[in-house]
């Protein structure tokens, strides 16, 4: 079968340095290559950690699978923010536009537990309430009961 190594990577900034090289090193595998070929990769989710999975067969072939990084991470990029609030509840750390939440939606949809997309973007929401963002100036819960009047349908159909 092989090995697989599972880890999680600076977005177009892996190195040959810990977690990965000293998990690949004993495999006998070009480290550089794989370094390499991640960072090409991952180089769209620039400044977020990424999973990566590396599988290495017994020919040391290897093959490298890209995961997308958290819904958190996704919705601090969107919003522009490095951190999320330290009071989500009270304190504003930044602002998402609708459309998003729909791109954020759309991009974890098939990591998501939604059958649609207008679940999907409830979810994404509901993230945005842990994170202290709010969606094109609303609180995320305002936005929750928006979304389920309908008042998004046209965005959300697919």
């Amino acid at each position: 079968m092989g090995e697989v190594v599972e880890v999680l990577v600076p977005g177009g900034k892996a190195t040959a340095g810990p977690p990965l090289g000293p998990a690949l090193g004993p495999l006998g595998i070009n480290v550089k290559g794989v370094v390499d070929e991640i960072n090409a990769k991952t180089a769209s989710f620039n400044g977020m950690q990424v999973p990566v999975t590396v599988v290495v067969d017994d020919r040391k072939n290897f093959t490298i699978s890209v995961g997308i990084p958290p819904t958190t991470a996704l919705v601090m990029k969107e919003a522009g923010i490095e951190k999320g609030s330290s009071e989500p509840s009270t304190l504003v750390a930044g602002d998402l536009p609708f459309e998003g939440v729909v791109r954020i939606a759309r991009m974890k949809f098939d990591d998501m537990l939604s059958y649609d997309i207008k679940a999907a973007a409830k979810e994404v929401v509901g993230t945005c309430v842990s994170v202290g963002v709010t969606i094109e100036g609303r609180k995320p819960k305002d936005m929750l009961a928006a979304i389920d009047a309908g008042e998004f349908d046209s965005v959300l159909t697919e």
